[in-house]
């Protein structure tokens, strides 16, 4: 019997965080860990193209001060024009990484980032949301 999907109003766009976090699964699980993060992103391109989700690689970003662009930056995925996610390679969350991914929610105005790392035995992933 196939369990339901619980609804939790307390979790941003649950659904396609799932079927993102699944698709990430899907590639660690064929190409296992020790590949470039530049060979699961094309995967990832590939496995989120297949899955009919609309998405950017490699979407580029002004960052701003006061009105002014001060730098640049890149997210690797930005997907359905909702959720960034950025892939790394490693066995342990990095809170410089963190605090990226958050910059970028917040200089772009989005509410959900998922920042996930191909390590040695698994792969890990965090939620992380802009409550601004």
């Amino acid at each position: 019997m196939k369990e339901p999907i619980i609804h939790r109003a307390d979790l941003v766009y649950p659904e396609l965080c799932y079927q993102i976090i699944g698709i990430l699964f899907e590639v660690y699980n064929e190409l296992g860990y020790g590949h470039a993060e530049k060979i699961y992103q094309k995967a990832v391109a590939i496995a989120l193209k297949n899955a009919g989700l609309k998405f950017i690689e490699q979407k580029y970003y002004p960052l701003k001060f006061k009105g002014e662009k001060i730098g640049s930056g890149f997210f690797d995925f930005i997907i359905e024009d909702k959720i960034v996610l950025e892939l790394k390679k490693g066995n342990r969350f990095v809170k410089a990484h963190i605090d990226q991914v958050y910059e970028y929610l917040v200089s772009n105005n989005l509410k959900l980032g998922i920042l996930s790392y191909f390590a040695p035995r698994n792969l890990h992933y965090k939620r992380i949301v802009n409550l601004k």
